[in-house]
């Protein structure tokens, strides 16, 4: 057995990361929605290239990608996915896939490593039909009408159209195997600051949060603009922004420490400028990965919902349309990435929540599931300007693959 064991090529990495980031480009990002001709040829990419790992790639009936090993002994299930947010970052989901394609390069052919690592391209990630619908497919949450449902959110065409479009239609989606992994580990760019403005080099994952959307509608009366006196209009649209404004004046005091919320939408009809709404509606969302303090807010929001409707002179309503649980991920696998990067990144590492959803939290529902984060140029992410330093890229790489190592002879000693 040698003194050193084999370890992540950082160039090899780099130069994945560049021929994914060549395919779907949009000025220094890629744009590849989800079943869009860039986002099928990086699944056909990925493909191709498991054969290097000893791995045998199946795509199936929902876009997922999966690399599976007859190697002996336990068996590590690492990835991310390849499908982007539109006109979006490079690293979003294909640093994850890489990594872990590179930890299955490196340790799946070594002997003296009992066990491989198996690659996983998660379909769907970004939510363009649903919600993570590939990693909910693997562990069994998504039924046939759900795929019968799901539509594209920018172009309301089905993803039985789209599946079929790619050829995928009628194949059978892969479902996991209860036992055959000792766990679940993906890595992500942080998606925020905390790392870069620490000087630090690596995010150990402590939980991911949870996500839970609303549609707020608020019901007045339509009316015209320029007759209706100020005293007698029910400005569907006023109530609307009154409401806005009361969420942020009230959240704050019963809150948690990182509690998040948005409007991410809002809508007036008829939206003309001479009619005086007569309905609104806002999408809103919140975070955290504490579900108590979730259900505190909520139950506000729905009284300040019921107080508005009472006080007049508009109707508002509140549904929930999403509900996403928290997770929190393995110790042991915290662990692992810490002692991993006191090794390959000076101890520069911090224990962390993630403020966005992953598709380790739905892996988590099944089986131990780690994260690790690397850092974010201005914490950008979400837009084309996303990036990261080649040089945190090779760190973060040689952390990955040596936390499968400590993972894998774990799992061989369990």
């Amino acid at each position: 057995m040698p003194d050193t064991p084999p370890q992540a090529n950082g160039a090899r990495v780099l130069a994945d990361l560049n021929a994914l980031r060549a395919i779907g480009a949009y000025k220094s990002g890629v744009h590849k929605p989800t079943f869009s001709e860039p986002h099928a040829r990086s699944l056909e990419w990925l493909g191709q290239k498991l054969p290097e790992a000893g791995l045998t790639a199946v795509v199936d009936g929902i876009g997922n990608v999966l690399g599976s090993s007859t190697k002996a002994g336990p068996k590590l299930l690492a990835g991310s996915h390849l499908e982007s947010q539109n006109y979006a970052g490079w690293l979003d989901g294909p640093l994850g896939v890489v990594y872990a394609l590179e930890a299955a390069r490196v340790l799946n052919p070594d002997p003296a490593v009992n066990g491989a690592v198996e690659v996983a391209s998660w379909c769907d990630e970004e939510g363009h039909f649903g919600h993570f619908l590939g990693s909910r497919s693997f562990v069994g949450a998504v039924s046939e009408a759900d795929i019968d449902a799901a539509r594209d959110r920018n172009s309301d065409r089905s993803m039985r159209e789209a599946l079929a479009a790619v050829g995928l239609s009628g194949r059978p989606r892969l479902k996991a195997v209860r036992g055959r992994y000792i766990g679940y580990l993906e890595a992500h760019i942080e998606q925020g600051e905390t790392l870069e403005s620490g000087a630090l080099k690596i995010g150990i994952v402590t939980s991911i949060v949870g996500i839970w959307q609303y549609r707020i509608v608020f019901t007045g009366e339509q009316n015209h603009a320029g007759t209706t006196r100020m005293a007698i209009r029910k400005d569907a649209g006023l109530a609307l922004a009154r409401f806005c404004v009361a969420i942020d004046e009230t959240f704050p005091a019963i809150c948690g420490q990182r509690t998040v919320w948005t409007t991410g939408r809002i809508a007036l009809d008829p939206g003309a400028p001479s009619i005086i709404p007569g309905r609104a509606e806002m999408l809103f969302q919140m975070r955290d990965a504490d579900a108590t303090v979730i259900e505190r807010l909520e139950e506000k929001l729905r009284s300040m919902a019921a107080e508005a409707t009472a006080r007049g002179p508009c109707g508002v309503t509140v549904e929930r349309i999403r509900t996403g649980a928290p997770a929190m991920m393995d110790a042991a696998f915290q662990d692992a990435i810490e002692a991993a990067s006191a090794g390959f990144a000076g101890g520069k590492s911090l224990r962390m929540p993630s403020g966005a959803g992953h598709d380790a939290q739905i892996l988590a529902t099944i089986m131990p599931a780690g994260m690790l984060f690397v850092p974010s140029i201005g914490g950008i992410s979400h837009h084309w300007t996303e990036n990261t330093a080649d040089e945190d890229i090779v760190t973060g790489a040689e952390v990955f693959v040596e936390t499968c190592r400590k993972l894998l002879t774990a799992g061989s000693r369990a």
